[in-house]
């Protein structure tokens, strides 16, 4: 039941130096992916000109379409041109891509989650509507597991990149990874949150004095998720807010639960104060799901 993915590139050679798929050879390669049963490409553009993305990346998603098999296409186009308009046109991405690397590689290290985050939510009013059912950006891949990240660190990236609505994409060796990874990677809410159908990306909302910052992401059914995530390295710090601090719908009551502890807040009211005590580096997760609206 496994699904098979593949790695080419549209230029001359791939970026580790094997052949590459040149604009003549994309409709034979697509052709090929299809009859091996591949699932899923991901396209780099190494050795590649800007005018021959411009070109290969759309003729490729030709390609693949006209092979008559479902295959997830993976692009790194915006990635080549600095992922920023107006070098990058989002709309034209999202009709020939289900999702594309804007920036650079992932780094088994924390510095390089940081840049990545930063990069994503300073630009997030460019970035974020971008993304939707069938079009994803992708901040690269969860690197939890591997060696670079601590325990808050990990559990920081998987709650950042759900609320990015980012593809969860694993780069870990599944035979030694550790439960504590394990448990990170395959915890169920927070899988349905990444997974939600209405596909909205998240917003960072708060930067606060204090090197806390509150990001939230509308779901489907009134829900929310809402992270705190602290760039703090001393240690843990208690912070106090509202939801009507947070912008929620006056009069709304919700049921909380931490996404990590699993623990429940019932009856949480808009205009409660409340404070969560978040680790340095780490994040508390918060799925809130409204039992009472406000009268419209």
């Amino acid at each position: 039941g496994l699904k098979l993915g593949i790695y080419a590139d549209l230029g001359t050679f791939t970026c580790g130096g094997y052949p590459g798929t040149t604009l003549d050879l994309v409709h034979q390669d697509a052709q090929t992916f299809a009859e091996w049963g591949v699932d899923m490409l991901k396209l780099d553009g190494c050795y590649s000109s800007a005018e021959e993305q411009a070109k290969g990346y759309p003729e490729m998603a030709r390609a693949l379409n006209a092979t008559g098999r479902p295959i997830v296409y993976s692009c790194s186009w915006p990635a080549y041109q600095g992922g920023l308009p107006p070098k990058v046109n989002y709309t034209v991405l999202a009709e020939f891509c289900n999702l594309w690397r804007n920036y650079g590689d992932i780094q088994d290290s924390w510095s390089s989650v940081l840049n990545i985050l930063d990069w994503f939510f300073n630009n997030q009013d460019v970035l974020q509507p971008a993304a939707g059912p069938g079009h994803w950006n992708d901040p690269d891949m969860l690197i939890i597991g591997n060696f670079g990240l601590s325990y808050e660190q990990s559990r920081s990236q998987m709650a950042l990149w759900t609320v990015m609505a980012a593809p969860l994409l694993m780069s870990t060796d599944l035979r030694s990874i550790s439960p504590s990874a394990k448990e990170i990677l395959q915890n169920p809410l927070m899988i349905q949150i990444n997974q939600d159908p209405l596909g909205i990306q998240g917003r960072r909302i708060v930067k606060e004095k204090s090197q806390i910052e509150v990001f939230l992401r509308p779901l489907s059914q009134g829900a929310s998720a809402l992270v705190f995530f602290s760039r703090r390295t001393d240690m843990p710090f208690r912070y106090s807010t509202s939801l009507a601090r947070l912008h929620f719908p006056e009069g709304a009551v919700y049921q909380v639960q931490d996404v990590y502890s699993g623990q429940i807040i019932s009856g949480l009211k808009t205009g409660d104060s409340f404070s969560v005590v978040v680790n340095p580096s780490g994040v508390v997760m918060w799925y809130l799901y409204p039992t009472a609206l406000p009268a419209q």
